[in-house]
């Protein structure tokens, strides 16, 4: 939280929100809302692959109705294929005929049958049907760095090679962009159980290998941005040994980032339930979701020592709330309901993402449909929006707008231990020059009023519920929805009052 939210005794007053668009800060680049597609559960299948025959509305066996709903999100960018997955991951086994493809247990979530029915070119189709960039993770794992660049090769060559003509046969002459690579996941763990050094060895040769051909992608801003695996929970061994070798790297590899993964769990296992919780398991999980800026800061010391001009940038590609999964439920499917605590945990992390903007460049919620933290839940042919959805689509107006500083009093909500933060806020000016504000009432049971001195109105969108932990249903879908909120001044000052437990996202004008 910022130097000006500690240590306030004042609970229940109103809050002054001051904000100096004169000075604005770094950019929140549009790929800290990326989203995160793993072979798990129903994500992919159900989720998004429905099958070209299905009765479930679909262009090329993709379901429409998440396609329209992910369009609205203006997602930048979508990891795939893992997680876990993408360290067993074979990429020929996801391509050609369907009838043809391998079909193989998923080891890593619920031992259920894989059928590779969504490979390369189902994912790439499905990235252009959202208006998506391509995250690649390649497997560094169980897979070869031969195979690695021979799949890169396959997506990205333009020239008559043998992959490309492949790719042709198989339906896409043209070359496909991959904007971003992810070397490995989790190699510290389920990518291999390897050590720091011995995983950096195995990094150098996968980054020097893998080569971009689309000639779209061979200067500048355009390139291929390379991301290595770091922070291993509460270790930061990764995150050094990758920085040490990148400052003494030479000419024939690099990389352009580093990862971290963080989830909201409460403690390892995950063992906070997504439904039918009170103020205490509510305050443990805001709790832990606020260690996520002591965890970007500690990571940014290690890479400000070899990197103080910031040219790599951080990925913090796994995060969100990881809870228990739902009662009768396969365990491994990591299938849990999302509440008005999930988008309150949504809204602070993106809040911390956007204060570490100089080197949080991407970000990737876990995951995208039906797993963990989702944007949507679908059951065949029905289809929910989440709380979390409407956080994110909320916070379309900060995808590539510049931070501006503000200063607040965030008061304290306190339960048991925990003293946490009443209230949070943060700012940006957009490239039209609208200046929004993002403003979070984290008490789950008063309200909270903000006053901005110097400006005259306010209007935008408030997203509240009954409860801390009400959800949105096939049953009853709006139960958390966004309404429409708007103020004027009087006497000089711009007051906005939320309701317990609330997300607002509003434009304010002088």
């Amino acid at each position: 939280m910022p130097a000006a939210a500690q240590g306030s005794a004042r609970a229940n007053g109103p809050v002054e929100v001051r904000l100096d668009p004169s000075r604005p800060g770094p950019v929140i680049d549009r790929h800290v809302f990326g989203q995160f597609a793993e072979h798990l559960g129903t994500g992919i299948y159900d989720g998004v692959w429905v099958g070209r025959d299905s009765p479930i509305p679909n262009v090329r066996g993709i379901r429409s109705d998440v396609v329209a709903a992910l369009k609205a999100l203006k997602v930048p960018n979508v990891r795939w294929p893992g997680g876990c997955f993408a360290d067993e991951y074979h990429w020929r086994d996801g391509i050609g005929p369907a009838d043809k493809r391998r079909v193989q247990i998923n080891s890593n979530w619920g031992g259920v049958p894989e059928p590779n029915s969504f490979g390369t070119h189902e994912f790439m189709d499905f990235a252009e049907q959202i208006g998506a960039d391509a995250y690649i993770s390649v497997n560094i794992g169980s897979g070869t760095a031969a195979e690695a660049a021979a799949w890169i090769e396959y997506m990205t060559a333009e020239k008559d090679t043998t992959l490309a003509r492949e790719r042709a046969a198989n339906g896409h002459p043209a070359p496909w962009k991959v904007p971003i690579l992810g070397l490995g996941n989790e190699n510290w763990g389920c990518g291999g159980a390897m050590s720091a050094t011995h995983y950096v060895e195995e990094m150098k040769r996968f980054a020097a290998f893998t080569r971009n051909y689309n000639p779209a992608q061979r200067e500048g801003a355009a390139r291929m941005k390379r991301i290595a695996v770091g922070w291993d929970s509460d270790k930061l061994d990764y995150t050094e040994e990758v920085m040490k070798a990148w400052k003494d790297r030479v000419y024939s590899w690099d990389i352009e980032g580093v990862s971290l993964h963080k989830y909201t769990t409460g403690g390892w296992p995950p063992h906070l339930p997504s439904t039918g919780f009170g103020h205490d398991q509510y305050a443990e999980a805001i709790a832990d979701t606020l260690t996520m800026d002591s965890l970007i800061a500690k990571q940014s010391a290690i890479m400000d020592k070899y990197d103080p001009e910031k040219k790599l940038l951080i990925a913090v590609d796994e995060w969100g709330a990881w809870l228990e999964p739902a009662p009768g439920s396969n365990p491994g499917f990591l299938q849990q309901q999302n509440s008005m605590r999930d988008a309150i945990i949504a809204a602070l992390n993106v809040n911390i993402f956007a204060r570490h903007a100089e080197r949080v460049k991407i970000a990737n919620i876990a995951q995208m449909v039906n797993v963990l933290q989702a944007m949507i839940l679908t059951d065949g042919g029905k289809m929910v929006l989440t709380p979390t959805y409407h956080a994110f689509r909320m916070y379309v107006p900060f995808q590539d707008a510049r931070v501006v500083p503000v200063a607040f009093d965030a008061g304290q909500y306190v339960n048991g231990k925990h003293r946490l933060p009443r209230v949070d806020a943060m700012a940006a000016k957009a490239t039209d020059g609208t200046l929004w504000l993002s403003l979070v009432n984290v008490d789950p049971a008063r309200p909270a009023t903000f006053r901005l001195p110097g400006f005259a109105s306010a209007s935008g969108e408030v997203l509240g519920a009954p409860k801390v932990d009400s959800v949105n249903t096939f049953a009853a879908p709006a139960t958390v929805a966004p309404r429409a909120v708007s103020a004027r001044a009087k006497g000089g000052v711009l007051s906005i009052e939320l309701p317990p437990h609330s997300v607002s996202v509003v434009k304010v004008m002088p």
